[in-house]
C-alpha cells in the first residue's frame, strides 16, 4: 500500500512537472518571437511603447527610465506581443491621432520619457516586413540552436526496427529473414530508396507508390557498420495521409520502429540538424495541406490545450524529448506565424507587399476589420480542435 502510494506521488510530481516545463517551452517561444519583433524594430527605428509576454492582468511590469518603454510578465502565458506605436490604426481621410501617452512618475521623483521612434504605419513596407518577419526567424534560429546541442550532445533521433511481436520466439524471427534480404530487428535505418530519413513522413515519401513484391534498397547500421539491406514490399505502399503508420508497417513487414540516438561527428550533425529543422517544417505545411484536402481530419489536429498535454509529457521523458519538442513547437510557430492567414505576421506581410507595389496601403480600416475577424477564427478552431480531442 505504501509503494503504491510512493508511486501515484511520484507520477503525479511528474506530470505537474511535465506542465511547468511545458509551460516553460511555450513562454520561451513567444518571448523569443516577440524579442525578434523588438530588436528588429529598435534597430530599424520604430516607436514601441511595450513588450508583452503572456495576456491578461500584468503580474509585473516595469517601464524604462531610459527609453519610456514598458516590460510586463502578464498572467495567462499563452501568448504575447511587442506593442508598435500606431501598429493597429487605421485612416481614411485622415489617421486617428491617439493621444500621447502620459509620463508617469515613480515615489513621486522619476519621470518617464515617451518612447522614441517612427509610428509602425509610417515606415516604409520594407521595414515593416522585416519586423514582421523577425519573429518567426527567431523561433526558427532558437529551434535550430537546440537541435545542433541535442545532435551534437545527445545524438541524431533514428528509427531502429523491430522485425517481429515482442512475445513471438527467436526462432521464427530468424527464420523470416535471409542473408542481405529483408530488415533485422535492432537495424538503424539511415537511407531508404536512396533518401535519407529523419521523420516517419520521410519514410512515406520514399516508398509511396511502389508496390508489393518490390525490392527497395535500405541503408542501415548493424552492429556499428553501415551495410545495404534489400526490403521486399509485403504489400502496396498506398498510404492515406502522413500519419498511415499501419499500411507503413504492413509494407514494410515489420512490427515497429522505436526510436534511438545515433552521434556523428561535429559537422555532419550541423548538416543534419538542419535537414531535420526543414524536415519539421515541411511536416506543418503538408499537415495543412491534408486538413484542406480532406486527408486528415479535424481530431488529427490540436489547439493549446492539447498542446501543452503533448509537450508536458513528452517534456518530462527525458533530455532529449526536452529538446526535440522544444525545437518542434519552435519550427511550427515560425512556419505558421508566416502563413497567409488573417491575423498572422504572414498575411500582416502581404499587405505591405501589396501597399509596396500600389505605392499606397489597402484601407487600414478594412485591414483590421480583415485581421480581426481572421483572430476569432483562429481562436475559434483552436477551441473546436481541442474540444474534438476530448470526444474520440
Amino acid at each position: 500500500m505504501v509503494y503504491l502510494t510512493n508511486l501515484l506521488a511520484a507520477d503525479w510530481v511528474k506530470s505537474v512537472l511535465g506542465v511547468l516545463l511545458a509551460i516553460v517551452i511555450l513562454l520561451a517561444m513567444v518571448t523569443i518571437h516577440e524579442f525578434g519583433h523588438y530588436i528588429a524594430g529598435k534597430l530599424l527605428g520604430f516607436k514601441i511603447n511595450e513588450f508583452s509576454v503572456g495576456f491578461g492582468p500584468a503580474l509585473f511590469k516595469k517601464r524604462s527610465k531610459k527609453s519610456g518603454e514598458l516590460f510586463a510578465l502578464r498572467i495567462i502565458p499563452l501568448g504575447g506581443y511587442c506593442a508598435f506605436d500606431g501598429e493597429d490604426e487605421y485612416d481614411d481621410e485622415g489617421r486617428e491621432q491617439e493621444p500621447a501617452p502620459e509620463t508617469e512618475k515613480q515615489d513621486g521623483e522619476d519621470e518617464y520619457p515617451e518612447p522614441k521612434g517612427e509610428r509602425f504605419n509610417d515606415q516604409p513596407p520594407w521595414k515593416r516586413i522585416i519586423v514582421l518577419v523577425a519573429g518567426a526567424t527567431m523561433n526558427y534560429l532558437l529551434a535550430l540552436l537546440l537541435l545542433i546541442i541535442m545532435f551534437v550532445g545527445i545524438g541524431r533521433p533514428v528509427y531502429s526496427v523491430v522485425v517481429e511481436k515482442p512475445e513471438e520466439t527467436a526462432a521464427v524471427a530468424v527464420q523470416t529473414q535471409t542473408d542481405g534480404i529483408g530488415l533485422q530487428t535492432g537495424d538503424i535505418i539511415l537511407q531508404v530508396n536512396g533518401k535519407n530519413v529523419y521523420l516517419i513522413t520521410d519514410y512515406l515519401d520514399a516508398l509511396n507508390g511502389e508496390k508489393a513484391g518490390a525490392e527497395i534498397p535500405v541503408l542501415v547500421l548493424s552492429e556499428g557498420e553501415e551495410v545495404t539491406r534489400t526490403l521486399v514490399l509485403a504489400a502496396d505502399a498506398d498510404f492515406k495521409n502522413m500519419s498511415d503508420t499501419q499500411t507503413l508497417l504492413k509494407s514494410m513487414n515489420i512490427y515497429g520502429l522505436y526510436t534511438v540516438t545515433w552521434r556523428q561527428g561535429f559537422f555532419p550533425s550541423i548538416g543534419h540538424s538542419l535537414a531535420y529543422s526543414v524536415k519539421i517544417g515541411g511536416t506543418v505545411l503538408r499537415s495543412l495541406g491534408e486538413l484542406l484536402t480532406g486527408k486528415l481530419g479535424l481530431s488529427a489536429m490540436g489547439g493549446p490545450v492539447t498542446t501543452i498535454s503533448v509537450t508536458a509529457e513528452a517534456a518530462a521523458s527525458g533530455l532529449m524529448s526536452f529538446l526535440n519538442i522544444a525545437a518542434f513547437i519552435g519550427v511550427n510557430l515560425a512556419v505558421f506565424n508566416l502563413l497567409p492567414v488573417p491575423a498572422l505576421d504572414g498575411c500582416k506581410v502581404i499587405f505591405c507587399i501589396i501597399e509596396w507595389i500600389r505605392k499606397k496601403p489597402v484601407n487600414r480600416k478594412v485591414e483590421t476589420i480583415i485581421h480581426f475577424v481572421g483572430l476569432v477564427f483562429l481562436f475559434g478552431f483552436a477551441i473546436l480542435v481541442d474540444l474534438l480531442q476530448l470526444f474520440i
